[in-house]
């Protein structure tokens, strides 16, 4: 496959570079950026040095692709596509949030392989989901399938400081970031539609809401997140479903004991676990918010769309220690 990379100089598309040059059946042919035109790859994306001589490039040569993953900020994708013309011969895997709810004239798939691998099989376009929806939904999907979701759902997350983007901001800078945590968007994250989208498709209906309050870490990439949702059913049988929802996934897995951060750090794996406190049920899910969450997530759905092995170019291992 021949990869067109658009926005290139953010931490999600340096991630998306370091995978695609080590991806078997990928090659490279441009990363745009404007503002570093000319430059190399390297100058910006300091941890490539000895893995490529590529440089930005101000050219657009779709013809000479057969992808492209846009890595705008949100609200660019939908602007540049008013602007610029792509050959329908070329598939477009969006990484921001312009495409990812359903609407009139929007053909783009949503990209979560775990429920839509057939569609994505079959796309030109796919909506990368958003690093919080993914983990998120991985751990309320299944329960979903039970048809559980009946009430109001209380979501906890917390994310690394690489989730909000490679320029600098009072609330990414070191001094404010270490030792710190803090709330930020409550109730009012962006990603809570494209949530509420997906369990209604598993589920059939979700009249609930989806109380979800973001954190702030003090750790640079990661997600964890904890989903309490208020049943009765047996926990046997809970983790039943849940194994058996997640049986042909090729990177989330249901693990009996609690799961921790550092289990899913530089890894495209969601690893999820339950456990039953009265008739409340809490459920953990983990991921690194720029493979899984993004740019991993991404990979993966090309492989799908091109008809390769899901997990070309994504044999990533975390840490021991």
């Amino acid at each position: 496959m021949k990869v067109g990379i658009l926005g290139g100089a953010g931490y999600t598309a340096g991630e998306l570079i370091r995978l695609l040059i080590n991806h078997p059946q990928a090659e490279i042919i441009f990363v745009n950026s404007e503002s570093n035109a000319d430059n190399l790859i390297t100058d910006v994306h300091e941890g490539l040095y000895g893995e490529t001589d590529m440089r930005f490039t101000s050219d657009m040569p779709f013809g000479s692709v057969d992808v492209l993953f846009f890595c705008f900020g949100h609200g660019k994708s939908e602007a540049f596509l008013r602007e610029h013309t792509v050959p329908e011969s070329v598939k477009i895997i969006d990484l921001a949030q312009d495409f990812r709810l359903k609407a009139e004239g929007n053909d783009y798939v949503y990209g979560l392989p775990e429920i839509n691998r057939e569609a994505i099989v079959g796309a030109r376009h796919v909506a990368n989901p958003g690093c919080f929806a993914t983990c998120i939904q991985l751990g309320l999907l299944p329960a979903a399938q039970m048809g559980i979701l009946v009430s109001d759902i209380s979501v906890n997350a917390i994310t690394g400081s690489t989730g909000a983007g490679q320029k600098p901001s009072a609330t990414t800078h070191f001094s404010w970031r270490t030792d710190n945590i803090s709330i930020y968007k409550a109730f009012s994250h962006q990603h809570v539609p494209e949530i509420c989208q997906s369990l209604c498709q598993v589920q059939g209906f979700f009249d609930a809401s989806v109380d979800f309050i973001p954190y702030r870490g003090c750790f640079a990439r990661g997600i964890f997140a904890t989903e309490v949702v208020k049943t009765d059913k047996p926990i046997e049988k809970i983790v039943s479903a849940y194994k058996t929802f997640y049986a042909d996934a090729a990177f989330t897995h249901y693990v009996d004991n609690p799961v921790d951060l550092k289990q899913v750090v530089n890894t495209n794996k969601c690893l999820v676990h339950c456990e039953k406190h009265g008739d409340k049920l809490l459920i953990t899910s983990v991921i690194d918010n720029l493979l899984k969450g993004a740019v991993g997530q991404a990979v993966q759905n090309m492989n799908l769309m091109f008809g390769i092995d899901e997990k070309a170019g994504l044999r990533l291992k975390a840490s021991a220690f």
